[in-house]
Formats: structure tokens, C-alpha cells, sequence
């Protein structure tokens, strides 16, 4: 839930940089000519909290960074799980689907989605799979360190 007054979350400096850096990463990183539709990234943004919003940054080569309005991160992941690599690609590749509904922005929220929306579902399905394995992720890397701790 945003603040009350404004609407709005209270965000860092860093978050803005970081989701604004994602907003505007050129295609020509990825070697590659897309054309004027193709999809090369996505961006979501998911209200965790009260206080809490987190942005997931997916792109076409598997790349998917968490970034959080009070600053913290979650990145470099896909360098380490291609489980990762896989969902986020398949998200980011199938993301054009939503092209036609809405170049920039597409809302879905959360709950049912209706059936009459495949575009939205299957999105949807893809991204929680995004999420699913950044978790994994985050507790594998959280073992790692417990382990290097003791010894």
C-alpha cells in the first residue's frame, strides 16, 4: 500500500537510479537487431507491504535482478542458476504477447485473471515462475554464506 496522503511509495535515490537504468537499457547491449515490437526486457513492479515495493528486472539473456524502494537488491543471480536463466527468459520472450493490449504498461492484478485475458495468464504464470526461482535462488546463496560462516 503506497503512503495514504501522496499515493505514491517512499523510495531511495538508488531505487530510482536502478528502475530508471532498467527503464532505459539500450537494446544494442544484446548484440542483437530486434525489431521495432520485439521485446528485449520487462520490468514489474510488485507492491510487497504496507512500505514495500519491489521492482524485478528480467531481460531477454536471462539477466533478473529484485530491486526495493528502501534500497536493497537482489542481483547477479543469473551469473550462478540457469534455472533462472531459463524462467527469465521465457518471461521476456513471451512478454510481446502483451504488445497489442498496451506497448508500456500492463496492469495485472493480483488474484484471478480472467480467462478471456490468455495474454495476461500466461504472463503472469511466467513471472511468478521468475519469482519462484529468484527465491531459490536467495536461499541457496543464503546456505552458501551460513556455511562459509562456520567454518
Amino acid at each position: 500500500m503506497p503512503n495514504f496522503n501522496t499515493g505514491r511509495y517512499t523510495v531511495t535515490q538508488k531505487y530510482l537510479m536502478t528502475r530508471g537504468q532498467a527503464l532505459s537499457f539500450p537494446a544494442k547491449f544484446f548484440n542483437t537487431n530486434f525489431k521495432k515490437d520485439e521485446v528485449y526486457g520487462v520490468v514489474v513492479d510488485i507492491p510487497l507491504a504496507a512500505d514495500v515495493l519491489t521492482t524485478m528486472v528480467c531481460f531477454i539473456n536471462g539477466a533478473a535482478n529484485l530491486y526495493f524502494n528502501n534500497g536493497g537488491e537482489y542481483t547477479g543471480a543469473s551469473q550462478k542458476y540457469r534455472n533462472l536463466v531459463q524462467a527469465a527468459h521465457n518471461l521476456v520472450a513471451n512478454a510481446g504477447q502483451l504488445i497489442p493490449n498496451a506497448v508500456y504498461k500492463v496492469a495485472i492484478p493480483a488474484g484471478i485473471i480472467p480467462e478471456d485475458e490468455p495474454e495476461k495468464r500466461n504472463v503472469y504464470v511466467l513471472y511468478q515462475r521468475v519469482l519462484n526461482e529468484l527465491r531459490s535462488c536467495q536461499l541457496k546463496d543464503d546456505a552458501e554464506r551460513r556455511k562459509a560462516a562456520s567454518k
